[in-house]
Formats: C-alpha cells, sequence, structure tokens
C-alpha cells in the first residue's frame, strides 16, 4: 500500500460482479443533456426545476467543457420543497425569468427531486398560461428528466423530442432536411453547415450551438448570442423532406415523433467521423436531396486518402481502448476500423442493446459493453494491454497509471482548451483527427526515447 501511495505500484484490482455500483462513470445526468439541447434553441432560457446544487453541477461541467458562459435558472429547491412539491417555486421562477432575462424561448427540465415529489410542470405551465403571467409571445416547452434514469445523452433525447412534438407543424413543403446532429461541438456543426452549403442544400439543424456556444469576442456583451434553431425553423420541420439523425442514441427519438406525426421519414447514420462514416453522409445527403456530390468534396477525400497512406505506419495494428458516449464511441470504432487500429474495448454507459449490437458488428472480437465504466476497463487493462486511448478527459488517470497515449475525444473534455473549435467531422474534420492520431502517437515515442534512439526523422 505504501508503494501505491507513493505512485510506485499499480493498484490491482480484480474482475468483481458489480449490479448497483458504478466506479468512474462513463456517464452524466439527464438534466445537463436537456441544458445543453436547449442552449442550441436561439434565445432560449434553459431551466432546471430543482435544487441549486443540480444546476451549480451541470453548468460547472458544460462551462469547463466549451469554456463559455451557460445561461440557467434554477427553481431553487430546499428541504421543504423536496417534502411538499415546488411548483410555488417554479412559478415565481419563471415570472423572475420573464421579468429579468426577457426569453424568447424557456425550456424547462426536471430533476430527480422534482420527479420524485411529482411535481406537474406541464399542467403549471398551462395553468400560468391561462392566467396571464406567461405572455403568448414567449414559448415553453418541458422535458421529464430524472437523473436515476438514462444519461445526459438521454436528457439531450428527450428535450429535442419535446421541442419538436411542442412546436413542429404541418404546412407546405419546404424542400428543406432535418438533422439531429446529437452531442457534437460547435466546430463539428460549421463543418456540417459548410458540406450542406457546398451541395446547396437547405437544411434544418437542431439544436445548433454553433455561434452560441463559440460567439466571437466583440467587446459587447450579450446574455442571447446571435446562433441558435429558431423556433420557427422548428415548426417548420413537419414540412421537411426527411430527417437526417446524426448518432441514434441522441436523436432517433425526436426523428421517430416527426414521422408519427408529420410522416417525416428518417435516416439514422453514425456520427460522420472517419472515411468510411463520412461517405454514408455524403452519399445519404446526395439520394435524399437528388443532389450531386461537388468535386471540391472528392478533392478532400482525397486528401485525406494521402493523409492516411502518408502515416499508417505509425498507427497500423495498433491496440486501442475506446470509451464515452455511444455515438461518438461507435463513430471512433469506425474511424480506428478505417486506419487499420484493432479495438479491444468499446465502452459507455448509456445502455442499449441496439447500440452494442451495432459496435459488436463493427468490431467483433472486441470487448463492447453499454453499460460499463473506467474501472472495468482498468480491470481489463491488467490482462490484455492496449497501445492507447480514445476518449474523454476522465480517462487521463488510465493514461498515467498505464503509461499511455490518449488521444481527446467526446464530452467531457476539461483538461484541454479550444479542442470545441476544431471539427472531427466530415473528411476535413476527420483529417485534423488523422493529424492528431499519428503525431499523438510520435510525441509519445519521442518522449519515451532514450537520448540514443531519439529519432529525427520518423
Amino acid at each position: 500500500m505504501e508503494k501505491i501511495a507513493k505512485g510506485e505500484s499499480k493498484m490491482e484490482c480484480n474482475n468483481t460482479e458489480r449490479k448497483y455500483l458504478t466506479v468512474n462513470p462513463l456517464k452524466t445526468c439527464q438534466p445537463l443533456g436537456a441544458v445543453w439541447a436547449c442552449l442550441g434553441i436561439h434565445q432560449c432560457m434553459p431551466h432546471s426545476h430543482g435544487s441549486q446544487g443540480c444546476t451549480s453541477y451541470l453548468r460547472m461541467q458544460l462551462t469547463r467543457h466549451f469554456r463559455e458562459f451557460i445561461p440557467t435558472t434554477t427553481s431553487s429547491f430546499s428541504e421543504a420543497q423536496v417534502v411538499f412539491g415546488g411548483v410555488g417555486n417554479l412559478k415565481q421562477a419563471i415570472r423572475n425569468i420573464l421579468s429579468i432575462y426577457k426569453p424568447k424561448v424557456i425550456g424547462i427540465s426536471t430533476t430527480c427531486s422534482a420527479e420524485t415529489i411529482g411535481d406537474d410542470v406541464p399542467g403549471t405551465i398551462n395553468e400560468m398560461r391561462a392566467s396571464g403571467d406567461i405572455p403568448e409571445d414567449v414559448k415553453v416547452f418541458t422535458a421529464s428528466t430524472p437523473s436515476y434514469v438514462g444519461s445526459h445523452v438521454t436528457g439531450f433525447s428527450n428535450m429535442v423530442k419535446s421541442a419538436v412534438e411542442t412546436f413542429a407543424k404541418k404546412s407546405s413543403p419546404n424542400g428543406k432536411i432535418n438533422i439531429i446532429p446529437g452531442l457534437l461541438s460547435p466546430g463539428d456543426l460549421r463543418e456540417i453547415k459548410r458540406i450542406l452549403k457546398i451541395m446547396g442544400i437547405d437544411a434544418i439543424i437542431l439544436p445548433d450551438i454553433s455561434d452560441v456556444l463559440d460567439a466571437p469576442m466583440t467587446g459587447e456583451i450579450h446574455l442571447y448570442q446571435k446562433g441558435g434553431t429558431t423556433i420557427s425553423e422548428i415548426e417548420d420541420m413537419g414540412n421537411s423532406i426527411a430527417t437526417v439523425v446524426l448518432g441514434r442514441e441522441a436523436g432517433i427519438a425526436p426523428a421517430e415523433s416527426l414521422k408519427e406525426m408529420y410522416d417525416v421519414p428518417y435516416e439514422v447514420l453514425p456520427l460522420p467521423i472517419g472515411i468510411s462514416n463520412v461517405d454514408k453522409f455524403i452519399m445519404k445527403l446526395s439520394e435524399i436531396t437528388s443532389k450531386p456530390i461537388p468535386y471540391e468534396l472528392e478533392e478532400e477525400r482525397g486528401r485525406l486518402v494521402d493523409m492516411m497512406l502518408d502515416a499508417h505506419a505509425h498507427w497500423y495494428n495498433k491496440k486501442a481502448a475506446v470509451f464515452g458516449d455511444p455515438d461518438i464511441v461507435e463513430a471512433i470504432v469506425g474511424y480506428a476500423n478505417d486506419l487499420g487500429i484493432n479495438v479491444l474495448y468499446a465502452l459507455t454507459g448509456t445502455y442499449s442493446s441496439e447500440w452494442e449490437k451495432t459496435v459488436k458488428s463493427m468490431v467483433p472480437d472486441a470487448y463492447v459493453s453499454s453499460d460499463s465504466d473506467l474501472w472495468y476497463l482498468k480491470e481489463q487493462l491488467d490482462k490484455k494491454p492496449v497501445d492507447m486511448l480514445f476518449g474523454n478527459s476522465h480517462g487521463k488517470y488510465l493514461a498515467k497509471e498505464y503509461d499511455l497515449p490518449l488521444l481527446r475525444v467526446g464530452f467531457p473534455i476539461l483538461d484541454r482548451a479550444n479542442l470545441q473549435h476544431f471539427p472531427i467531422v466530415g473528411y476535413k474534420g476527420t483529417a485534423w483527427l488523422v493529424e492528431r492520431t499519428g503525431n499523438t502517437l510520435l510525441d509519445y515515442k519521442d518522449a519515451k526515447s532514450p537520448e540514443h534512439l531519439l529519432e529525427l526523422i520518423m
């Protein structure tokens, strides 16, 4: 134990059957994902119906990941509201929001305490509408997002589904497509919009956090930034040609609602990370819209192939573990397959048998689990080691303990700055990821080489 305390020895651990205990989880709570979704709607104030502590936690996580101000309000539960209900606090909170922050939209998500006591949030909103406390020009939507069910991915999905079911309408065809992008960064959304522009495709992206969580420094202070999907755009989603879901776990529920309510067909694709996944995305866009694939995108693909060929020796046949949110893990597994990297572990904490089936088909010899955590990965690394890790910042302790390079992808990234500005989707984004993959391994090789073996040309 003394050696372990001094960092001279790894802590030994054995496989244990754990039904009710998670150690170093690969997920967080639903309200965080709900707030993320609300931030991608234009001039929307996210409201967490629960205690101040819940809101403080999710704001801290999102602020540290995006390095941006995260506007969020709370019903400020105390012991009394947990026992007797918090409807009175919700009413006062909404009055304060309207008076002080003057949003165009309020997105209300619930927490464990509000769900446990059984507060009727939709009924309270209807009552405040009828009494005139909420003006007609302020839109409100709500979602049930208790933390004891699902994960932040579930909360994101539930909030987007609520926005679609509350606001979408059917009128006349608009010739557009809907894109539900999941938990992507502002840089990723900018790249998706660039691809759509090159192909001449009109699209409604919900939610869209670009120009919200990467707004420029102008010297002026604005509570609400210029970005985000507008309510009129969400209303128009019922008139679109089709919905493209990027990432099943985060996006299929709202797409199913659009199909059920307004007969808008949908296609489910992996996040467009890695040449194979980007090919699927580009070809599906062309198929749905009958738009040709521009030569500019073919050139980008060709440059990516050239990069992969130039550096393949640095990563080919390496063994890797991938962990994080389910949709990002699935996409990175596909990316690793493209490069010839052998994935031994693909782990997430958001349970989905469908996800497990999909990922297992991609890497039949890997251990795949949607009900796992980083302690399990640690147990396995003692028996079957890998050469590198793909995942979020929580993997840095494993990377240090097992002396492995960690390529940071997904959420949260708390110990590096500005990654959210750079895309990893599309051919250009994948090219940047290829550069990071190869050079991360080369940096690691340099750091571990004795002076007499340090190579200049690699």
